[in-house]
């Protein structure tokens, strides 16, 4: 369980401090799937990013079970990243001078994960494992970015924006793998998107305005990528 207990957070300091989260608290139940939606601006990416461990929240609570991260130093924080975190974001941050086979290894090394190409594979790059980032097009190289998060088997899955470089054909088929290997292995997700459709995925949704949760449901019945709109 993740549980988040009013967290602030600020950029800037004097008359340009900008407050971006105001007390959010919220509880992320163990192999949740949650979306959360929200115009720019909204606080939602600077939430993620301080929930993973990315950046620290300025005050609040946020807690993993019984590990609590404002308390962990740099190293700490970093140790917890590699081995319970994983990340995938609309930039794609891959190696240039290495092949997608490497990239993706880079995490599968991680877990220890020998059987890391099912994950290329299942994310329709099997015929791309030697080619470079520079060789790929923008969709190959987030598919690139996606394979090589899901081969560290995280216990919980950020994503900020994943499908903002993909087709639909290719958003779709991404997301469909994501979420049948979550359910497969049971990890935790989190998504940030402007797609509202993919909303409809989810097992839970977080509206966000002006740095606070204004809304949150449930799906009762979440639906598959094919089934939602686009």
């Amino acid at each position: 369980m993740i549980k988040i207990e009013n967290v602030h957070k600020s950029y800037g300091t004097g008359d340009s401090r900008n407050e971006v989260l105001r007390g959010v608290s919220l509880t992320i139940e163990d192999g949740d799937f949650v979306v959360l939606l929200g115009a720019s601006g909204s606080g939602k990416s600077t939430l993620l990013n301080v929930i993973s461990g990315l950046e620290p929240a300025d005050s609040g609570e946020i807690r993993y079970d019984d590990r609590h991260l404002s308390s962990m130093n740099d190293a700490q924080l970093t140790r917890f990243r590699k081995e319970y975190i994983g990340y995938i974001f609309q930039q794609y941050f891959l190696l240039p001078n290495l092949t997608v086979d490497k990239n993706v290894r880079m995490g599968a090394d991680l877990a220890g994960n020998r059987e890391y190409r099912a994950v290329i594979d299942a994310v329709g790059l099997g015929s791309k494992y030697g080619k470079y980032p520079h060789e790929l097009s923008g969709g190959e190289q987030q598919r690139v970015s996606v394979a090589r998060a899901l081969a560290k088997k995280p216990r919980v899955l950020y994503l900020d924006e994943p499908t903002g470089a993909l087709d639909e054909q290719t958003g779709r088929q991404v997301l469909d793998y994501i979420v049948r290997l979550k359910n497969e292995l049971g990890f935790t997700m989190v998504m940030v998107t402007h797609n509202q459709n993919i909303a409809d995925m989810a097992n839970t949704v977080i509206r966000m305005n002006s740095g606070q949760i204004i809304h949150t449901y449930h799906n009762e019945q979440p639906k598959s990528a094919y089934e939602i709109e686009w």
